[in-house]
């Protein structure tokens, strides 16, 4: 198990990484706001779904979620259909445009990214990717309420890498 200062050093880089992520919207395509992009990612990769699995999803409240929502269809990215097992809820969907705007925001978001860590070895690049997955599945775990009980902490040799979660393990 991590030492408390490692924890509190933690706390302190993502207080920083907040300026990362306001130099990534800043930098973020202007015809396709944030919230709009997250909206479109989240169906990208999830499909179709119910307005308030987008809320889970998006972590922020139905309000927010219906703006972001809102905006999306505004700009013909996503359609709202009837549910067929409620005619009173919506079922979200990307549409071809939709579809289109979640490429062009990807291919954006990559050169930005590929800019930025240039400098940084590939595996650099790689371990990041997976440290940062593997952070986010410990709190959609927390989330779902799906987090399977703590095993004992294993101890990495001295001098070795630190162990890490594959999705072969997980």
């Amino acid at each position: 198990m991590a030492a408390q200062a490692q924890y509190e050093e933690l706390v302190r880089q993502f207080s920083a990484f907040g300026a990362v992520k306001r130099e990534m919207r800043r930098l973020a395509l202007p015809e396709c706001p944030s919230g709009s992009a997250a909206v479109l990612a989240l169906l990208g990769r999830h499909g179709d779904m119910r307005m308030g699995r987008m809320a889970e999803l998006l972590a922020v409240d139905m309000s927010v979620t219906s703006r972001h929502v809102a905006q999306a269809a505004d700009r013909g990215w996503l359609e709202r259909l009837p549910d067929p097992a409620d005619k009173r809820s919506r079922i979200l969907r990307l549409t071809p445009s939709g579809r289109d705007q979640l490429d062009e925001v990807f291919r954006h978001t990559t050169r930005l990214l590929a800019e930025r860590l240039a400098d940084w070895s590939d595996d650099d690049v790689t371990l990041l990717a997976h440290l940062m997955a593997r952070l986010r599945d410990s709190f959609d775990d927390c989330r779902t309420g799906s987090r399977p009980p703590a095993s004992p902490p294993r101890q990495a040799a001295p001098g070795s890498a630190p162990t890490t979660r594959t999705p072969a393990s997980t």
